[in-house]
């Protein structure tokens, strides 16, 4: 990236205000599950530091040992915030990581897939167009009836219901690049196809990508939270905002809204803050599917 398209895009951000808000939220919220292990009041998941006393505590109650805990404690007395931090840590970190991932194989096969063109390019894209014809969360309901549950193994499950994302969006921008006049010098200057297309396509395929990768961050941050919920992500002695919103379900009607709110306030702020981010970079990046 130019320094002169990076300049534009930082300062189409700072004009914006509804991106430069969720962007702050955004910040605020990384920066939270980031340092969660010194932040936090509590670590919820030491059962030293849990008292069954303190169990279903309303927010701003006091504890049986004088802690004060702000948004209320759960059915084994663990403090709301400690525990929405460290499952916001454990989310965001899933979500990133299955991302980049996800974005490195997928990129890499839409690359060769749009440039070598073919049986290479039959054979990916069949492949990505089975996957893409099923539920996203159906496969990775499969994959983790089969691998079992934890971080690795959703972390697994969300990689491979992603990467044919970015291999459509490479294929297409690749199949674009490779017929303008920067390819064909490279060829007649007798560049390599590995140089072609990591150092001359993958670079103006890139803004599509990190656009798409964006909103993928999201969306792997609600899948594993719904698989949380449903019981098959991680396993309860893990912190999830899923299993958060899940461990409370069953106390809504007895009032102990708490429980569930808070986490679901939390996921709900981080999916919207990624998606109005993304969608403004998408403006950016390409100002031609800007709404008007």
């Amino acid at each position: 990236m130019s320094e002169s398209l990076y300049n534009q895009i930082v300062s189409k951000f700072l004009a914006n205000k509804v991106a430069m808000t969720a962007l702050v939220v955004l910040l605020l919220l990384s920066l939270g599950a980031l340092f969660a292990p010194f932040i936090a009041p509590q670590n919820p998941y030491d059962l030293a530091a849990l008292s069954l006393e303190d169990s279903r505590l309303a927010p701003a109650s006091r504890g049986a040992t004088n802690f004060w805990y702000v948004l209320g404690t759960d059915d084994q007395g663990r403090d709301m915030l400690s525990a929405i931090l460290f499952g916001l840590r454990t989310s965001l970190w899933i979500g990133v990581t299955s991302t980049v991932i996800a974005l490195f194989l997928g990129g890499i096969l839409g690359l060769l897939a749009g440039y070598h063109g073919g049986k290479v390019d039959a054979l990916i894209m069949r492949v990505a167009d089975l996957q893409l014809s099923f539920p996203a969360i159906l496969i990775a309901l499969i994959l983790l009836a089969v691998l079992g549950q934890g971080a690795e193994k959703i972390l697994t499950a969300l990689v491979a219901v992603q990467w044919a994302f970015y291999a459509r969006t490479a294929r297409s921008a690749a199949l674009v690049e490779r017929n303008k006049e920067y390819v064909e010098a490279a060829v007649c200057l007798g560049f390599t196809t590995r140089q072609i297309v990591f150092n001359q396509v993958l670079p103006n395929c890139l803004p599509p990508l990190i656009v798409v990768a964006a909103l993928q961050v999201a969306s792997a941050i609600s899948l594993e939270a719904t698989l949380s919920f449903l019981g098959i992500g991680l396993p309860i002695t893990e912190p999830s905002l899923g299993l958060l919103i899940a461990n409370g379900f069953q106390y809504m009607l007895s009032g102990n809204y708490w429980i569930s709110f808070y986490p679901g306030i939390a996921l709900l702020l981080t999916v919207m803050a990624i998606n109005l981010v993304a969608d403004h970079l998408r403006d950016v990046l390409n100002p031609k599917l800007q709404t008007l």
